[in-house]
């Protein structure tokens, strides 16, 4: 590269494009200051390190540039005189770190002030601190090796009451700025660097991912406030060995390994398996650059896939080979990157990444100024650019590695220090556990400590609860016999106490089991609702046989095909029902409305076989949702557990519960059974104008989409004890409203796939519980356990999505 005649207008770089626009359009504060904070001990002469301070501004044009604009369009503008102030500010070591963050954090106007600011403390008169702030838009990280060392020149020579003399720079940044133009050619021009570079990132970045999904403390806000923290990072010389061999071993490097094992942990968090992850590259790919300052960085994306679950090797190759691709076309600028992904623009959160490594092994920056002792410190910013950043640099000695350390920056818009001093942690834990097993699938790698584990396995789920072994006939008939007049299921005007539905149950069960049907058998009911229904309902199980509810209302094709799956031995149902109707095949049939009460209960003896707690009490069909409809086999023992952890949990179900939904659903078994174990009176009706039962049920199960229904019926449609809602998600905004109407009613929110008996969690919503969005589906029921994993079967951290896995006494047959 040589100096280049300067055209009338200087065009920024393209790396300056974007810091200017960024300056300009979101007043980026100090998002993209650089600062330096230098303690000078002993005697510093003032007037020296001013002077100094103006001769390396007047070596490099960057630092005295400005960026007017003209037309929309920015440019260079290097000036010929300036000022580089250096007030002295008198201070002491309480109130300096309060100053020397204010000097860090304000702002610059590209348009007029120099790029560089420098502010001095005076602590004593012989010691001092000296704060620099750089924009980044005239420096980067390697700019500070130079930047150092020839203000050292400078001030040494100043001391002595001279210029500098300094071998001239072979080019300044605005040359480089043209050559970078010139070196990329027209992108249209095939046998153009640009246009090869750009066809490699059009395909490396096709179908790239907008944003990572991580865990955050707080939802992304429209906009971000780039406000931010660090916590540090400290991996000892042992770890340090461990990367450098596995390095060496793969014709890799350690940023590399690091890279892979970041990239592992980010997918075990929730980001997918397609990782990509934002690095800088120097930028100075001619000599003549080397001790220049200016803005000559470049950012790359590396995108990772760890899908397929590879070992932590086989992922090593797969980053090696991606980043020596990516490396070799490192000349596109990243603003052009954008441009070509054309991702969805957004003032949240950084394109095409949001998390950012950096190795920081950068030319030291070594400082000398005579007759001072120089220490440097940590300058606090509070700012960051990145969701997630992690800056680190390699130790080494005489002896080699010597340990890495560095910095975690992180978005306080969406993470609170502790998760960030966590996500170090789980890199580190990462980082040891595939190290000591490099040929270990990568998804079998746990990120969870022990406290964590512990946690999400054992103590959520801490949910053993004593239940008598026995079955559903064994439930209901005790509760006959404790309240024999008490009404047990009404209709309209029409109403059988237990001791009458017990009767007529045990008549049915005499029936079916005159049919040869009993434990291990299916029998389908199609009965509309009534209190035949729940007497047919009863009496298969007291037959010891599973009932399969058969919603008359189904569509023919429906109906056939459960049968024609379940092959039920028997149909249970009305001459009414299955007249002229083919759907319902050629099983025996048992007519419900000609069946006579019997006093005495069946017993084993009576029954086919004894029947036990491990025989099926029901089976049920799932929606098809997910594809074919499935059925779903639950066993008394299951069912046994779910209704008398209901029982104790469901007050309100000692009252009247209202059965309105078809039976062919399992949330009604909540309404059709819970009561009749404790004493409780199952209304049969609807949720409309003709169905409504005269008075409000004390129990209403229903769904979320039922709750504008409840809110247009008369008040008496809506339960005055307990709203239990399931079979959808619940949204805060749905509810609100009913419950400003009902503040005194108890609500839940009840989730519970087929497979499980009924529901396996639920979430109380507190009486003063006004959140938006979903409510969460809370926790476990007695003995049931529930765990969200990730790839390998592995428990993911609290915050990070996976499938839901439901273990215990509530999980159906197979």
């Amino acid at each position: 590269m040589v100096r280049r005649e300067r055209p009338g207008v200087v065009p920024l770089s393209f790396g300056q494009q974007r810091l200017w626009f960024l300056n300009r359009l979101q007043d980026a504060g100090a998002v993209y200051n650089m600062p330096v904070v230098l303690r000078l001990r002993g005697d510093l002469d003032r007037e020296a390190l001013r002077a100094a301070l103006g001769d390396v501004v007047a070596r490099h044009e960057a630092l005295r540039t400005v960026f007017p604009e003209t037309d929309g369009q920015a440019r260079q503008m290097t000036l010929d005189t300036w000022d580089v102030p250096l007030p002295v500010v008198d201070t002491d070591e309480t109130a300096l770190p309060e100053l020397l963050r204010g000097a860090a954090g304000t702002g610059f106007d590209l348009a007029a002030e120099l790029p560089l600011r420098a502010t001095l403390f005076a602590l004593t008169e012989r010691e001092h601190v000296l704060s620099l702030v750089l924009h980044h838009i005239a420096g980067d990280g390697w700019s500070m090796a130079p930047l150092a060392r020839d203000l050292g020149t400078a001030y040494a020579a100043r001391r002595e009451g001279r210029a500098p003399e300094w071998r001239p720079l072979p080019v300044q940044y605005a040359d480089y700025a043209l050559w970078q133009r010139e070196l990329l050619g027209e992108e249209d021009d095939p046998g153009s660097l640009a246009h090869e570079q750009v066809e490699y990132w059009r395909e490396a970045l096709a179908g790239l991912p907008e944003e990572l999904d991580l865990p955050t403390d707080r939802p992304r806000p429209a906009r971000s406030s780039h406000a931010g923290g660090r916590v540090t990072v400290e991996w000892n010389a042992e770890l340090h060995r461990a990367m450098a061999d596995l390095a060496r071993e793969s014709s890799a490097s350690v940023f590399m390994v690091v890279q892979a094992a970041l990239a592992v942990l980010l997918s075990r968090l929730g980001a997918g398996e397609d990782v990509p992850i934002g690095t800088p590259v120097a930028g100075r790919t001619d000599e003549a650059l080397d001790d220049l300052v200016g803005f000559f960085a470049n950012t790359l994306v590396l995108r990772t896939d760890v899908s397929g679950g590879p070992t932590f090797r086989e992922l090593l190759a797969r980053v090696r080979k991606a980043d020596l691709a990516a490396y070799a076309h490192q000349d596109v600028p990243f603003e052009r990157l954008v441009e070509l992904v054309n991702p969805t623009r957004s003032r949240s959160r950084h394109p095409l990444f949001q998390v950012l490594l950096a190795f920081q092994n950068l030319p030291e920056a070594g400082l000398e100024l005579p007759g001072l002792t120089i220490g440097t410190e940590t300058a606090e910013t509070d700012v960051a650019k990145f969701d997630l950043s992690l800056n680190i640099q390699e130790r080494h000695d005489g002896r080699g590695t010597r340990g890495i350390a560095g910095t975690l920056e992180y978005n306080g818009d969406l993470f609170d220090r502790e998760s960030a001093v966590a996500v170090a942690a789980r890199l580190e834990r990462t980082l040891r556990a595939l190290l000591a097993d490099p040929d270990r699938p990568v998804d079998r790698v746990d990120v969870l400590d022990d406290d964590e584990r512990h946690q999400v396995l054992t103590a959520w789920n801490a949910t053993a609860a004593e239940r008598r072994h026995t079955t559903l006939p064994g439930l209901f008939e005790a509760q006959a016999a404790r309240t024999p007049d008490a009404p047990a299921v009404r209709m309209g005007g029409e109403h059988l106490t237990y001791a009458e539905l017990h009767a007529l149950a045990n008549g049915v069960a005499r029936e079916v089991t005159g049919f040869g049907v009993g434990p291990e058998d299916l029998v389908a009911v199609a009965v509309r609702p009534s209190p035949s229904l729940l007497a047919a309902l009863l009496g298969v199980l007291k037959a010891g046989a599973a009932y399969l509810p058969v919603d008359p209302g189904y569509p023919a094709d429906r109906i056939a095909a459960m049968l024609d799956d379940a092959a039920p031995a028997l149909l249970l149902t009305t001459e009414d029902t299955v007249r002229d109707r083919d759907e319902f095949g050629t099983a025996p049939r048992l007519f419900v409305d000609g069946v006579a009460p019997v006093a005495d209960a069946p017993t084993d003896d009576r029954r086919t076989a004894p029947l036990r707690p491990h025989h099926p009490a029901y089976v049920i069909y799932t929606s098809g949702s997910t594809g074919r409809p499935k059925g779903v086999v639950v066993e008394q023992r299951n069912l046994v557990d779910y209704l008398e952890w209901a029982g104790e949990s469901y007050p309100s179900a000692r009252g009247s519960a209202l059965l309105h939904s078809s039976v062919s659903f399992d949330m009604t078994v909540t309404a059709l059974l819970t009561p009749l174990t404790v004493g409780g009176c199952v209304t049969v009706g609807s949720l409309d104008e003709q169905g409504l039962p005269a008075t409000a049920p004390t129990l209403l199960k229903a769904t979320p989409s039922h709750l504008p229904l409840l809110r247009a019926l008369p008040s008496h449609a809506s339960p005055t004890g307990e709203l239990l809602l399931a079979g959808e998600a619940l949204r805060a905004e749905a509810l609100r409203e009913w419950r400003d109407a009902h503040p005194g009613v108890g609500v839940r929110n009840v989730y519970g796939p087929t497979e499980t008996t009924v529901s396996c969690a639920e979430h109380r919503v507190a009486a003063d519980e006004d959140p938006t969005g979903t409510f969460p589906i809370g926790r476990p029921l007695a003995n049931t356990r529930v765990f969200v994993l990730g790839r390998g079967l592995l428990p993911v951290p609290v915050g990070v999505p996976g499938e839901l896995y439901v273990a215990g006494a509530g999980v159906a047959r197979g």
